[in-house]
């Protein structure tokens, strides 16, 4: 799509929220139909299973056990350890 460079970050921002607000509307719908009541625990479990499915979760958590601090000055070890470490449920009980 043609955009200027000057419109395209308020552009993507636009189609994320329509994005966002038609899956909820569906997926409200959907529960309701199913007469599920709609908690915070079934909303997230929802949203994470639609934008940040388990296959990736799991990679996230493997990338976290395999990180090494190699050639990293140690602040970006340490922003990668804490980045990484929402992946690992050993660490967080539950993403909140």
């Amino acid at each position: 799509m043609t955009c200027a460079d000057a419109n395209k970050v308020t552009f993507a921002t636009f189609m994320l929220i329509e994005e966002a607000e038609n899956w909820w509307r569906f997926t409200k719908q959907q529960l309701e139909d199913e007469g599920r009541q709609i908690t915070w625990e079934v909303f997230k479990q929802n949203f994470l299973e639609k934008y940040f499915p388990e296959d990736l979760r799991r990679r996230k958590e493997v990338e976290f056990f395999n990180l090494h601090q190699g050639i990293m000055f140690v602040r970006e070890y340490a922003a990668k350890f804490d980045e990484l470490s929402k992946f690992c449920p050993y660490f967080h009980d539950s993403v909140d």
